[in-house]
């Protein structure tokens, strides 16, 4: 890196990757400059970490929890915007070099969109972006220069495995999935389970949707399209393999017959890290790893009978579109119907699968086509099945 403090804003701060994130800042602050923060509604937590470090604007979309936020501010604070706007002018403060996005769910593609049309770095946690609207935020990329560098772990080590080789030298890319809280379990003996049942994930700590998904393995299904659009690579190239240690977080086969692994633990502050950091690899703070502690490394096949979640996936990958447009919009809802009560665990899929052969599909959207998709799909899944 050169010697020039990298300019960020982290959108999402207060979740899961954006904690991750301010971690990795801290690590060492001499490297970056914190240019802006945002939150959905935690305005404590979010005013406490602009604090800590040295932000200059922070930003909360819940214009409630900006007004309540309003008297804890003191001189010297960051600069408090409100409202989606709010949330969207952090990305044309002066200064801003990359872009952390770790809002969840489809909410946060305008702000993918809009920090790929100002040409920064999108430090992409928000799978959702890619999902929903891949081809447009590409297309925009590519007109501005700017560079998209995923966070998800699975498709961190998929970039970090792809520098072995040439684009036209890689045969398949190999997703893994820990199998989530019910791997090895059957159909029947998850019917009636609980929220608490599918939050309870083994190996990585989460936010509540992503780790329903991980249950359910849509999770899995979303990253497959995912994969599709930022490695542009045909569905049919993609597998899924489970992997319940969570310690090899994907892989390449190339035409050789040659297989690339990225391994780690289960942390996110390692794809945080790479993406911040790229081209260069910052270092850790953390123990180095120990292969010793990983004596035994397992892998097999994804039952899709159990989890027909995963197909669904595929499919919306194969077809493009307003596909994934569809499919993420119902998820969204019936993962908050499955925690609210209102829904049983096998009825998530059932109402995806019944979403995204319904909907009214178009296979070239534009931006407002796909917003329309999103809100039918939503309609349509908030009625009790």
């Amino acid at each position: 890196m050169s010697t020039s403090r990298r300019g960020v804003v982290v959108l999402g701060a207060t979740g899961s990757v954006g904690t991750a994130a301010v971690d990795v800042l801290l690590e060492d602050p001499t490297r970056w400059r914190i240019r802006g923060l945002a939150a959905g509604r935690r305005g404590p937590e979010l005013l406490t970490l602009g604090r800590r470090l040295e932000a200059s604007v922070i930003a909360l979309v819940d214009e409630q929890a900006a007004e309540d936020l309003k008297p804890s501010l003191r001189a010297g604070d960051p600069e408090l915007r409100v409202g989606e706007e709010g949330l969207l002018s952090l990305l044309a403060l002066e200064g801003v070099d990359v872009v952390l996005q770790g809002i969840s769910g489809a909410a946060g593609l305008d702000a993918s969109l809009e920090t790929v049309r100002r040409g920064h770095r999108l430090a992409l946690a928000n799978k959702e972006s890619m999902v929903v609207a891949g081809p447009l935020i590409l297309e925009e990329a590519k007109r501005t220069g700017a560079e998209i560098l995923p966070v998800d772990s699975e498709h961190s080590a998929l970039y970090q495995c792809l520098h072995a080789g040439r684009a036209e030298e890689v045969r398949r890319l190999i997703l893994t999935a820990s199998g989530g809280p019910f791997r090895g379990r059957r159909a029947d003996q998850i019917r009636d389970a609980t929220p608490a049942d599918a939050l309870d994930h083994p190996t990585w700590s989460m936010g509540e949707r992503i780790t329903i998904d991980s249950a359910t393995l849509m999770n899995k299904a979303l990253e497959v399209i995912e994969a599709r659009w930022l490695f542009d690579v045909e569905p049919e190239r993609i597998d899924v393999v489970v992997h319940p240690q969570s310690i090899v977080h994907s892989m390449v086969e190339f035409v050789d017959g040659s297989v690339i692994a990225q391994m780690g633990p289960p942390d996110m502050r390692g794809p945080v890290r790479y993406a911040l950091s790229w081209p260069e690899r910052s270092p850790s703070t953390k123990p180095v790893f120990d292969v010793s502690d990983y004596a035994r490394l397992t892998f097999e096949a994804p039952d899709r009978e159990t989890f027909p979640a995963l197909d669904l996936g595929f499919e919306a990958a194969r077809r493009g579109g307003t596909a994934g447009a569809a499919l993420n919009a119902a998820d969204e809802v019936a993962v908050r119907r499955f925690l609210d009560g209102d829904l049983s665990f096998p009825d998530i899929t059932a109402l995806c699968s019944s979403a995204l052969a319904a909907h009214p599909f178009t296979p070239h959207p534009t931006l407002a086509d796909l917003e329309r998709v999103d809100a039918w799909a939503r309609c349509e899944a908030k009625t009790p099945c």
